[in-house]
């Protein structure tokens, strides 16, 4: 077995455990069986749910079995927010979201070998529990005085909204599924968010009430955040979903090459699986030359092949460099090109004008003058063809896939013009 619990702190992945001593005895014994549970709350993953898909990713790769929960139950209610009450989800939006998100954490782990990972969903240990055998036989070994100090509850409690019976029996719900997969499985190790830790140890309490000779544990990690204070995960177009129908792969890609030199170190230790050597590299090469943007493109193309595959991530960077000047862009396919200009300022027209026009009306430069300027002075492209005529009207069989000119002025500004069809 693997030593891992040296290697999850060197990565900032090892915020708290209940008894760091007993469970790194545990992991270098192994192999442990553990489970880290994600609730359905919405149709996608987002960037900030891989620090626990891709830390129970390296759990196994260390040798350990990992268990993945999907909530089909706790889906339906959801963890406390600080603030206000969750919008609850019939049970058929949320059961098209359990498959939805298991086939999202399914290509991140391995199913075969001594170590397969097993896929779980707690709707199978609680749809048929009545609510007396719930109150019976979980209810009555939680205090309330305990469940009321969780830091969500007891913010809550002091806000306007207050907090429901519903929210706040989520805890319950989550310390079963320990239970459970402990009784099911020989699970003996939850994983989840600093901010899980309440509902970590509540299943802790709740199989040392019913099981008192069980060795068992939990794993937090740190929760993500930007230098700038900002959210993780957040895009000026909102969060940053896995699925390419809600994010797409450019945009995706994007994300990751334009995080913040401050950031890029501790991002690439959590989320990356290159050694250390080579991140410690990268480190160093952001240092000396941080406009290169070095560990940027390596974190970016990492993670975008591990989320979208090889395929999409090569036609992303394909785009990326053709955007800028360094590849063709009518190579680019219409669905790649699509998604890489929506990410660009844009208009639409009825019609191709001038160049001069063009520039204006997408922003690109502030009057018609300073559109001018720009051409005569070598510094406007249309499809990365430097326009050298003021007057230059592009024709229609420049657009490209029919639709759309690139248009930039020096290296770095970009638009979109969009031809509307008819």
């Amino acid at each position: 077995m693997t030593d891992i619990v040296d290697e999850l702190k060197w990565r900032g992945l090892f915020a708290q455990s209940t008894d760091e001593d007993a469970l790194r005895k545990a992991l270098a014994d192994g192999p442990v069986t553990f489970y880290c549970g994600f609730d359905p709350t919405a149709a996608s993953l987002h960037v900030g749910h891989l620090v626990q898909v891709l830390t129970v990713r390296r759990l196994q790769q260390a040798g350990h079995r990992p268990l993945a929960l999907v909530g089909g139950a706790t889906g339906q209610i959801g963890d406390p927010r600080p603030t206000a009450e969750r919008t609850l989800n019939d049970p058929e939006t949320v059961a098209n979201w359990v498959a939805r998100l298991r086939a999202q954490i399914e290509p991140f782990l391995s199913f075969e070998g001594p170590n397969a990972a097993t896929m779980v969903n707690n709707l199978d240990w609680t749809a048929e529990m009545s609510a007396i055998e719930f109150l019976r036989d979980i209810g009555k070994h939680f205090r309330v005085s305990k469940m009321l100090a969780k830091d969500s509850v007891a913010r809550r409690l002091e806000s306007d909204q207050g907090i429901s019976y519903t929210e706040f029996s989520y805890q319950l719900l989550q310390g079963m599924d320990f239970l459970e997969l402990y009784r099911r499985y020989g699970c003996t190790l939850q994983q989840g968010g600093s901010d899980q830790w309440g509902n970590l140890t509540a299943g802790l309490d709740l199989i040392h009430r019913l099981e008192p000779h069980a060795n068992v544990h939990a794993l937090a990690t740190p929760l993500m955040v930007k230098a700038d204070g900002t959210k993780f995960g957040k895009s000026e177009s909102g969060a940053v979903w896995l699925d390419p129908e809600m994010t797409t792969p450019y945009a995706f890609y994007q994300f990751w090459l334009n995080v913040d030199d401050r950031d890029i170190s501790p991002y690439m230790r959590i989320l990356s699986f290159k050694s250390r050597t080579e991140l410690e590299e990268l480190e160093r090469l952001t240092e000396e030359r941080p406009q290169a943007r070095t560990a940027q493109r390596a974190l970016a193309e990492e993670l975008t092949t591990l989320v979208h595959g090889a395929e999409q991530c090569a036609a992303v960077m394909a785009a990326s460099r053709a955007l800028f000047g360094q590849g063709e862009l009518a190579e680019l396919d219409e669905a790649t090109l699509g998604a890489a200009l929506s990410e660009l300022p844009h208009a639409t027209v009825a019609e191709l004008g001038s160049v001069v026009d063009l520039f204006t009306e997408v922003g690109l430069s502030p009057s018609k003058s300073a559109a001018r300027r720009t051409v005569r002075e070598g510094g406007a492209y249309v499809n990365n063809v430097k326009v050298t005529d003021e007057d230059a009207v592009p024709g229609r069989e420049e657009l490209l896939h029919g639709r759309w000119l690139v248009v930039r002025r020096g290296k770095k500004n970009l638009a979109a013009i969009e031809v509307a069809a008819g």
